[in-house]
């Protein structure tokens, strides 16, 4: 397992972990020459994934299955839809096993879409991962099993980021995916002075809660310390600039908390689509 310390002292100089196989002891350090963030002012949230949202298709939860997020991260996928050759994956157990120790200590955090059956049941059909610090979350891998899904969990994390004052969300490869999503490529200079930036300015931010490093309890309920931190104004990054820096977990309940005084207690997605159209 890679030491928490040292995982976590990569992110923050704009390096991750890698590996060749599923089984493979070693990892290797990278720092790519070209690296994909996604402004949060950028999201580009389509009329058919609105309606999607707005529909209610799926539940969304954060930190109540990240083992089985990193689970399905990690599974063998096919290289084209059409093919049957599949893709190895870069998350070997060595890795799996260090992001599950930062996710007991606060420091990674998942985001889970699950799909409901008519008796109740709900079945994990997508979701993401990825390390969270100061105003800053380096997204680690995400899935999808069916259509839409990846794309509702990335709404939900672009939603609570804008909520919970975050700055810089690292994509670290461009793909097709991200791109029609509003993801950009630059320089890893670029990179390193947007995460310096976005650390310097979380550091010298009023609260104590900066860090970021909150409990990995699920965020299914509504936590009122994180509506408190929040206040009552609807806006972007700049709306908890102010106040506390929150983390993913507390940053999702303030959603939560901010649907249910709008009163779309039932239909949480309706207000995820409203609130991302009013801070873009």
């Amino acid at each position: 397992m890679i030491e928490p310390e040292l995982l976590m002292l990569a992110y923050r100089s704009g390096i991750f972990p890698m590996s060749d196989a599923r089984e493979d002891p070693e990892i290797f350090w990278i720092e790519p020459r070209l690296r994909a963030i996604l402004p949060l002012d950028g999201f580009h949230l389509s009329h058919s994934l609105a309606r999607t949202l707005r529909r209610g298709r799926f539940a969304v939860t954060c930190n109540t299955a990240f083992s089985e997020v990193m689970d399905a991260c990690a599974a063998p996928r096919r290289v084209r839809p059409e093919s049957d050759d599949e893709s190895g994956s870069w998350i070997s157990h060595r890795i799996q096993a260090s992001y599950e120790n930062l996710h007991y200590l606060g420091q990674a955090h998942s985001i889970e879409v699950w799909q409901m059956d008519d008796s109740g049941e709900r079945t994990l059909v997508g979701g993401l991962y990825g390390v969270g610090f100061d105003r800053v979350f380096c997204g680690e891998s995400m899935f999808s099993r069916v259509a839409d899904a990846s794309k509702v969990a990335l709404a939900w994390l672009i939603a609570a980021m804008r909520l919970g004052g975050g700055e810089l969300l690292d994509c670290q490869f461009m793909t097709p995916h991200l791109a029609s999503m509003g993801a950009v490529e630059m320089p890893q200079k670029r990179y390193l002075s947007l995460l310096r930036q976005a650390q310097s300015s979380s550091q010298q931010s009023s609260s104590e809660q900066s860090s970021g490093h909150s409990s990995a309890a699920g965020c299914e309920g509504v936590e009122t310390a994180a509506g408190a931190a929040l206040g009552t104004e609807t806006g972007s990054a700049g709306a908890a600039s102010a106040a506390a820096v929150l983390a993913l977990p507390e940053a999702f309940a303030g959603l939560l908390e901010r649907a249910v005084d709008s009163g779309m207690a039932s239909s949480p997605g309706k207000f995820i689509a409203q609130f991302l159209t009013q801070t873009s």
